[in-house]
């Protein structure tokens, strides 16, 4: 099993102060310097859980009362399922390159790159090249306990120093949090200059994960949502034949009030997403299921006007 090989607990900080912890009774301590306050931090099967309940959609009594486990259940598949749901939901393979060519920009570095990976509760679509690589240090957290992540945290206040890491993905998270802006300017906190970041954030996709899922972006929105960031490439991930694949199901389990004939409707129509293999990337990006953004951190901000050129400079590529 994939697992983050790297050991962050003297890294840690403390969400509400950004101020280092100490570990007191089995638990994580920490004072806030302009008062009296002190703020402790629990355990759960090792892993510290590290949320500022005050500004989270999450309360404290409900990680407690799920042993921090996950608020979705998600199912699992085997023998004929397992393989029915690899039909309908194949791996990217715009991810799988992407990845790639991220692995290849981080082994340029001098010595050992760390990585965060925010939302990391399970591997990631393509991100096993960046788990066995050697000289990658991999740190990994989410809102919930699994063998995968070290520690959970709200992305909104990453607990982690300032200019720590060569390079941050975020996929297929920012659609979960509230503020995905504020979460962006974490990762532009927590890496270092010139540092590295890979999201992927669905467009034309139907809500998943129920109450937690709030948001979409086009791709050139999403483009201005990184905007503190050079672009190295962005685009669509995952096209309209993806997008059509999904819509059919969802219109299926509506008219019918049955998910499993929505499933049912997904299967019939699995052919759709190899269209996308035939959709140039210009083409596929207003009608995509999914975009993502590769960039480098900078000290400059996208300006406004920046991001109209930016939209119509894809678009006269379709001319």
């Amino acid at each position: 099993m994939l697992v983050p090989r790297a050991d962050c607990i003297d890294l840690l900080l403390c969400p509400r102060t950004m101020s280092p912890l100490r570990l007191e009774g089995g638990k994580l301590v920490a004072n806030d310097s302009g008062s009296e306050r002190v703020f402790e931090y629990r355990m759960i099967d090792g892993a510290p859980i590290l949320i500022d309940f005050e500004q989270s959609v999450f309360t404290e009594s409900e990680i407690t009362c799920r042993k921090a486990g996950s608020a979705i259940v998600r199912p699992e598949y085997t023998g004929l399922q397992r393989s029915l749901k690899r039909m309908v939901s194949p791996a990217k393979s715009g991810t799988r390159v992407n990845i790639l060519n991220l692995v290849r920009h981080l082994e340029k570095n001098d010595g050992p790159s760390k990585v965060l990976i925010i939302g990391g509760g399970s591997v990631g679509n393509g991100l096993e090249p960046v788990y066995n690589h050697p000289r990658l240090e991999v740190y990994s957290f989410d809102v919930y306990v699994t063998p995968y992540v070290q520690f959970v945290a709200d992305a909104h206040k990453i607990p982690l120093p300032a200019e720590t890491f060569d390079c941050v993905i975020v996929q297929a998270v920012l659609e979960h949090v509230l503020q995905p802006s504020e979460v962006v300017a974490e990762i532009w906190r927590v890496l270092k200059p010139s540092g590295l970041v890979y999201a992927e954030t669905p467009f034309m996709q139907q809500v998943h994960e129920g109450a937690f899922d709030f948001t979409r972006f086009t791709e050139s929105g999403h483009r201005y949502l990184f905007r503190q960031f050079e672009r190295l490439d962005s685009g669509a991930n995952g096209g309209p034949g993806i997008q059509f694949m999904w819509a059919v199901d969802y219109l299926a389990s509506g008219l019918f009030r049955s998910r499993k004939v929505g499933k049912m409707a997904k299967l019939a129509c699995f052919w759709a997403q190899y269209l996308d293999h035939v959709i140039p990337a210009p083409y596929a990006e207003d009608g995509a299921s999914g975009v993502f953004f590769y960039g480098r951190k900078t000290q400059r901000v996208l300006s406004p006007p920046e991001i109209i050129t930016h939209y119509r400079g894809a678009q006269a590529t379709r001319r």
